[in-house]
């Protein structure tokens, strides 16, 4: 088991084991797209691929980038974005050799918290994080923005026959409370 700088000859394997967190788009649109990443990556001194081998072959990888806890908590982390491995490399240790390097970075470079997100619904890898003393935080949540937009907008005044009937209901209605409760008040006459 090694574990190294990724350089762009790997961006085929990460495309593959990254493919569910990629852009959808065909392959060679999202190998492209690892490539620009190992490159900005090889450029800073704050991001990093890094990439294990296990017999040879890349087993996992995880990008790292020194960030802060949030916009607003401005506590230096290192985060390990995507710590993946393949399925065929399980149980070899790939995961803590990822783990490892993201552990290391974050010495490195002085930070004392390092963060990291799994999929809500990999049991497994949430066990592997809590085993290694990662604690759940927070849970990001996604929509695509127009749902969001139909879900937060008030809704639209109706138009037409129905719009115009639902006002006539609304006027009876208004009308028969003013009128019960004119006859529920006490005449003064009578007193």
């Amino acid at each position: 088991m090694t574990t190294r700088a990724a350089t762009r000859d790997d961006a085929p394997a990460l495309a593959e084991l990254w493919s569910d967190a990629v852009r959808r788009a065909d392959r060679a649109d999202q190998v492209a797209d690892i490539e620009l990443v190992i490159k900005a990556a090889e450029m800073s001194p704050e991001q990093r691929v890094v990439v294990v081998e296990y017999d040879g072959q890349v087993a996992g990888a995880v990008y790292l980038r020194i960030t802060t806890l949030s916009p607003i908590n401005l506590e230096p982390c290192v985060q390990s974005i995507q710590p993946r491995v393949f399925d065929r490399c399980r149980r070899h240790g790939a995961g803590h050799a990822l783990m490892e390097a993201a552990t290391a970075f974050a010495e490195e470079h002085g930070i004392l918290h390092v963060v990291t997100a799994v999929p809500n619904s990999s049991r497994e890898a949430n066990r592997f994080m809590a085993r290694l003393g990662l604690a759940p935080v927070v849970m990001y949540r996604i929509a695509p923005t127009s749902l969001l937009r139909s879900r937060v907008s008030p809704q639209r005044q109706q138009t037409g026959v129905e719009g115009t009937r639902h006002r006539v209901l609304a006027a009876r209605r208004s009308l028969r409370r003013s009128r019960a409760e004119r006859l529920s008040l006490p005449d003064p006459e009578q007193a």
